[in-house]
């Protein structure tokens, strides 16, 4: 699709015509806790009317800043095991890509919103910090890792200026906050399984207790296995979740323990030129090792040939493997009937390895009891890893008191985290490959290896008066400091020492007004810093040499954001809506540069290159058309661009006044969904104008459009089970060839000739069904 604004056009002459019949049908715009009270009314004629009344994608009616909301039907209703930020990638301003057809494979999952990468974000899940949830996390977990997606009960996002009381340390654009679902009142018992494209399987059984007198609980096991869409190898994942939770009055005490242990083989990074030669179905050798030596002795300058850039093309195999136990215990107190008190501390240890073979680094031949190598038994190929060990712990404590026409909020976050990671070689020889889905043991060398241990605290403050019943403004601030102790344990040329991202004073400011019993008005302004990251690897002051640490370690700033975001919120029987505009201004930007290939591993270039500007338009609108029928649309319209040009190793690179790499500038989303108790489905269109993944703005990738449906029926009490239900579901309807994930490797300066390999396709059309039944 080349041009959007016939798109545009269409849905949104399509909202125009729908929006006036939902508005005159409204007698008086309902509050959130009206609409539920009058979801309780025995009456036909009550419960219709709150049927039509209710939505499950609500536009944070009353809040000071731009919030959106998903309730748990959407996430009940999603493709079972597809991510949970591919449900979240519907609402405004949010891009979301993956490589495979469910969103799960981490190497290539991005979430951008208004520009922002998703590692200037802040995730939680109740209340915890995941980090920024990128690959080879130091701080947190991927969502898709931290919960099975059946549990999750809720999401919030904020776009811009998020909660001054996140635990996050890194949202500069935003925060989206994931909430799991409560154990169910009475006993039950729910299993699913799944088949699908690609032999996917994947089997989700949970136990709910019921209400005792110790409280109620419920305990879930996920299993999943699926094959790759392109190439060889499986990506597989098993997780266990328990929740508990016991009212006592009117507080509340619970806890979760959730394990993970996933292992992905990986898809083959692409180039634009690669995929002219050779299509974007190529990948990786694996499993066939003979190719991957023949390459490497050909290609790579095994045997003495001479290396050339083919070599990159493909290799044997990439990995990832990763092992996660995060556990919360949370008191939420009432202290009085104007004051409440919620603490949660929590625990994550982290084992994880990226595996990568290398034609590289070669391995040597084992020698016999006189010291002579053993004929036949050297390799071109080495296998590399990059390994992590997280152990983290926090608190998150946030107060709030009703005082009169005030709530006065106050919150402290701290943690402590000590990050282990290492960069070995282990032996890859014929006959003794190892395998992609065990951590390896014995490595030949340890090129590097670091301790780090990061603090964080973070306090905040505010207070959000009611100045009139139309008129309620808020102001607040946080302060936020992380640092970060980097000792290096093995290497040279690397970095040692200590450094410090803090700010004393990040503000916020908000106001609402509202015009209406249906439409408000919201402002915000807010400040907002992202500190350095304590690896060895990506955007870290770390991952450049001790020379270059030395030189920036006095003059290096984090980076920060000032937002300014205004809108108009309208509600009534039926519909909810939105129109916002922003304007960030992205202060002290940090660019890592990778030199070479991603697979050789060079210290990046690290430096402060400038400031980002971003401006935009954006809208929801959610219907219940009728009891069974709801439909939500979104529109996104941005300019985001670099305000500096670029000085790279003397030479400076005209990025001023260009787009930011992977910011499209129109997005829309539409979906159509039907649920009357018994049939149910949905159908979705997803469009994206073209991204760039060159800094100049000289590579880019095509715009696309993605249909997405399913359809299900439930039956109820059928012989032993409460609720049987079948749902269908198709991915990519119409087998669009596109390109998901961009900067897979990073980006890079400019790409006249498209040869940098950091580009993964999309998958193609795939099937699922998934058969549910309910004790």
């Amino acid at each position: 699709m080349k041009h959007p604004m016939p798109t545009a056009l269409v849905l949104a002459l399509s909202l125009a015509y729908v929006f006036p019949a939902a508005a005159q049908s409204t007698d008086a715009a309902k509050s959130a806790d009206a609409s539920a009270a009058a979801s309780s009314s025995s009456s036909s004629s009550s419960s219709e009317r709150s049927e039509l009344e209710r939505v499950t994608v609500s536009v944070g009616r009353g809040q000071l800043r731009s919030v959106q909301s998903l309730s748990q039907t959407e996430f009940d209703n999603a493709l079972a095991g597809s991510s949970p930020l591919a449900t979240v990638a519907r609402l405004p301003g949010v891009n979301f890509q993956s490589a495979d057809g469910l969103g799960n494979y981490e190497w290539s999952t991005r979430f951008t919103v208004r520009g922002f990468s998703q590692n200037q974000l802040g995730f939680t899940l109740d209340d915890v910090p995941l980090g920024d949830m990128s690959y080879g996390n130091f701080n947190g977990l991927h969502i898709s890792r931290a919960i099975s997606s059946e549990n999750v009960g809720r999401a919030s996002l904020s776009q811009g200026a998020g909660a001054l009381e996140a635990a996050s340390s890194s949202n500069l654009g935003g925060t989206l906050q994931f909430y799991s679902s409560d154990p169910l009142d009475k006993f039950g018992f729910r299993a699913s399984q799944t088949i699908g494209s690609e032999s996917t399987t994947r089997t989700f059984v949970r136990v709910d207790s019921g209400r005792s007198v110790l409280g109620e609980f419920y305990i879930s096991y996920t299993d999943q296995d699926a094959d790759k869409w392109r190439g060889e190898g499986k990506q597989k994942q098993e997780q266990w979740n328990l929740k508990w939770v016991k009212n006592v009055g009117d507080s509340r005490l619970s806890a979760f323990l959730n394990t993970s242990r996933r292992k992905e083989v990986d898809y083959q990074d692409l180039s634009l030129d690669l995929i002219r030669r050779k299509g974007d179905k190529l990948d990786n050798f694996y499993p066939d090792w003979n190719a991957a030596v023949n390459a490497a002795n050909t290609l790579c300058g095994g045997n003495g040939t001479p290396g050339v850039a083919a070599c990159d093309d493909q290799y044997y195999a990439g990995a990832g493997l990763r092992n996660d136990e995060l556990a919360g215990l949370t008191a939420d107190v009432r202290l009085a009937t104007n004051a409440t008190w919620k603490t949660t501390a929590y625990y994550h240890h982290n084992k994880g390895a990226g595996l990568w073979f290398t034609p590289y680094n070669p391995t040597p031949a084992l020698k016999d009891s006189q010291g002579v190598d053993v004929p036949g038994t050297a390799s071109p190929i080495s296998m590399r890893t990059t390994e992590y060990g997280i152990h983290r712990w926090g608190v998150v404590s946030n107060a709030e008191v009703e005082l009169g026409d005030h709530l006065v909020k106050a919150g402290v976050w701290f943690e402590d985290n000590d990050f282990d990671q290492a960069r070995r070689f282990y032996a890859a020889r014929t006959g003794a490959v190892p395998s992609v889905y065990e951590f390896p043991s014995n490595p030949l060398s340890t090129q590097w290896q670091y301790g780090f241990n990061t603090k964080t605290s973070q306090f905040s403050v505010s207070d959000t008066w009611s100045v009139s019943k139309d008129l309620t403004v808020g102001a607040g601030f946080k302060a936020l400091k992380v640092k970060i102790n980097g000792n290096r344990e093995v290497g040279t040329d690397m970095p040692s020492g200590t450094i410090t991202a803090e700010k004393g004073f990040l503000p916020q400011l908000g106001l609402n007004y509202r015009l209406s019993a249906s439409n408000e008005l919201y402002g915000t302004i807010a400040r907002n810093m992202r500190a350095y990251q304590g690896a060895a690897t990506g955007t870290s002051p770390f991952a450049t040499n001790a020379v270059g640490f030395d030189a920036i370690k006095g003059s290096l700033k984090p980076e920060t954001s000032d937002t300014v975001e205004a809108g108009w919120r309208t509600s009534g029987r039926g519909y909810e809506g939105s129109v916002s505009a922003y304007l960030v201004n992205f202060k002290d930007r940090l660019l890592s540069i990778q030199q070479g290939s991603g697979i050789q591993g060079n210290p990046v270039v690290l430096s402060n290159v400038g400031d980002v500007r971003a401006t935009g338009v954006e809208a929801a609108l959610s219907f219940r058309l009728a009891s069974a029928i709801t439909w939500y649309n979104s529109v996104s319209l941005s300019k985001s661009t670099y305000r500096d040009d670029v000085v790279s190793d003397g030479k400076a690179i005209p990025t001023r006044g260009k787009r930011v790499a992977d910011a499209p500038d129109t997005m829309i989303k539409s979906q159509l969904g039907y649920d009357d108790g018994a049939l149910f489905g949905n159908i979705g269109v997803d469009y994206m104008s073209k991204r760039y993944y060159s800094y100049t703005n000289d590579a880019s990738v095509p715009d696309r459009t993605l249909v997405n449906a399913s359809v299900g029926y439930k039956l109820k009490n059928v012989s032993m089970l409460r609720e049987l239900s079948l749902q269908g579901s198709v991915t990519n309807l119409f087998d669009k060839h596109y390109i998901s994930t961009i900067g897979s490797n990073g980006f890079t300066n400019n790409d006249p000739t498209g040869a940098y390999a950091t580009l993964l396709p999309g998958a193609p059309r795939q099937f699922f069904v998934t058969l549910t039944g309910k004790f």
